[in-house]
């Protein structure tokens, strides 16, 4: 019998403005409680300067430079993301902007995947997670007409 063949699994690492990085990962591990040595983070403090959080992200990835990585930070140009560019450089690795929580958990959940197959779930789990939903609020709805109370009461 063949011996089975390790799966190897991306790691996630979030870098975005202080809280969002954070907060982002502690939903994931919520929902995944046993991913939490995949996903790295880095808040991006108010006053640290790039070069300081740029040496702050490397440290995270403790200099391991084989495995895939894929990279997701809030908004395109603004210093997480130039941080995050720096980061991929030279690396096995994808950067996506514009996270959010279905995106993040897409990835977490088929990390395992191909890295740019994991890419293009992260993209769509993205957009997809984003929609308008018709509500109808309670002011417009219809009124009972049979045989109820003087006073309605909202629950």
């Amino acid at each position: 019998m063949a011996a089975a063949v390790p799966t190897m699994s991306t790691r996630i690492f979030l870098i975005a403005h202080t809280p969002l990085a954070s907060a982002l990962r502690d939903c994931a591990m919520h929902v995944f409680p046993d991913c939490a040595q995949h996903v790295l983070v880095l808040d991006v403090q108010p006053d640290a300067t790039p070069e300081d959080s740029l040496a702050q992200a490397r440290q995270l990835l403790g200099g391991q430079e084989q495995g895939a990585l894929l990279v997701l930070t809030d908004v395109f140009g603004a210093t997480p993301s130039n941080i995050a560019q720096r980061v991929v450089e030279g690396r096995q690795a994808r950067l996506v902007t514009g996270v959010n929580l279905p995106m993040l958990l897409r990835c977490v959940c088929y990390r395992s995947e191909a890295l740019d197959a994991l890419v293009q779930r992260a993209v769509v789990g993205g957009t997809q997670g984003v929609m308008q939903v018709a509500v109808t609020a309670p002011q417009n709805q219809n009124r009972r007409t049979n045989d109820q109370d003087q006073h309605d009461h909202q629950q």
